[in-house]
């Protein structure tokens, strides 16, 4: 799916997307072309929607990078935290699904998660492509529908778990332990998007201290 753009040629990606206005606007544009591809029929809240926008403001100032060198990296990491928000406040609710929806496929078995995901995934990619002349990525994981379920079942329990997930479905290295700090130098770690995908298929868990070394699968 591809987010239309509204940035102007004067100003940053990353800056448009942290004004309300454009946000907003910018939701919409993905929910109308989401619905023409799905033929799913949606809702949203708009006072939820600038709800979402408040939260997630607020964290992506709360962690900032004050060195430029991680500005890109930061950028994935902001997309997962827009996408935890989106996930733990659900602005969005599902009206209608087409008759012939096949609910194994993740448009429908979680529409709404669906719906943000591709949003923060082309958030994402339109930043990296403006600023930083870079291409968005899609990992392996993102058409499989182990991956969605793990997806679902994990950030309804743990909404920051989002941040993790959001790098498995780009291609990056997912941040299982603490996904909700940012670390420098966190993106593109082959090896670990390796592992990360193993665990899904073997449901592997680590007890050390209760952290979570990768997602449950309970499917």
């Amino acid at each position: 799916m591809t987010l239309l753009s509204t940035v102007s040629e004067d100003r940053l990606a990353r800056k448009s997307a942290q004004r309300l206005r454009w946000f907003v606007e910018a939701f919409d544009r993905q929910m109308k072309r989401c619905q023409e591809e799905t033929g799913n029929r949606y809702s949203a809240d708009r006072h939820a929607l600038a709800g979402v926008f408040a939260e997630w403001v607020k964290a992506f100032g709360a962690q900032k990078p004050a060195n430029e060198e991680d500005y890109q990296d930061y950028v994935g990491f902001a997309a997962g935290l827009m996408l935890r928000s989106l996930v733990s406040r659900n602005p969005v609710t599902v009206l209608e699904l087409p008759p012939d929806a096949d609910e194994s496929k993740p448009a429908y078995f979680w529409p709404e998660g669906y719906l943000y995901v591709t949003f923060c995934l082309n958030v994402r990619g339109l930043v990296l492509e403006k600023d930083f002349h870079s291409e968005q990525r899609s990992g392996v994981a993102l058409a499989e529908t182990r991956a969605w379920w793990s997806f679902y079942e994990n950030v309804s329990e743990d909404p920051s778990l989002s941040t993790a997930f959001l790098d498995l479905f780009a291609g990056d290295n997912p941040e299982w332990k603490m996904p909700e700090l940012f670390r420098s130098g966190n993106a593109g770690g082959a090896a670990a998007c390796i592992e990360a995908d193993e665990q899904l298929g073997s449901g592997e868990r680590s007890g050390g201290e209760g952290a979570q070394d990768g997602p449950r699968n309970d499917g």
